[in-house]
């Protein structure tokens, strides 16, 4: 039998002897504000966490014209230009949800979410490669698939040179399982 059983079956008994509170109930108090206090400190937090802008989360997650393949109804407006980088590197466009990557004498426009569950990807120092923070799969700079969580490769968008710059059809994702062709052909050789 506990302690605190034994202790409460006798009549002399003040909860207090147990904490070294004076008070009848001292031990209880305590519990009382460190449970309230936890509670408190939970709503808080959940009260933070819904104060980010929703236009943060909505730069994060794929635009739904992307998620699926085809050209889109206007491609003017869906055409978006950028400069040719100049050595290897990586380039984020956040409101387009895209990367521009140069490797060597190539150039790809990816979807910036990672195909397995839309995370944001990460490009990995010296332009080797992307990965995702949230399982950690891993891509090559002309984002195949090397390993992780992920079953296939980035989503390629569909990319081409004019003269000094790069078009890119932000609204079009090519999926390398089901259109293999078109992905292996969405890339700039200089």
């Amino acid at each position: 039998m506990p302690l605190t059983s034994n202790l409460m079956k006798d009549s002399n008994f003040d909860p207090g002897e147990l904490t070294g509170v004076d008070s009848p109930c001292g031990g209880c108090s305590g519990r009382r504000e460190f449970i309230v206090s936890s509670v408190g400190s939970i709503v808080a937090l959940t009260s933070l966490s819904m104060l980010v802008p929703v236009s943060e989360i909505v730069a994060l997650s794929p635009s739904a014209s992307r998620a699926t393949t085809g050209v889109s109804r206007d491609e003017e407006a869906a055409t978006v230009r950028y400069t040719i980088p100049s050595a290897d590197a990586v380039s984020t466009d956040k409101t387009h949800d895209l990367m521009i990557c140069r490797s060597g004498d190539s150039v790809f426009a990816f979807a910036l979410s990672c195909p397995h569950q839309n995370t944001a990807l990460r490009a990995l120092p010296r332009a080797a490669g992307f990965q995702c923070p949230r399982h950690k799969s891993k891509y090559q700079p002309n984002g195949t698939f090397v390993s992780g969580r992920a079953t296939r490769n980035m989503d390629r968008l569909p990319i081409r040179r004019d003269g000094d710059s790069l078009e890119v059809n932000v609204d079009v994702a090519i999926r390398s399982d089901s259109e293999p062709q078109k992905w292996a052909a969405a890339v700039v050789k200089l």
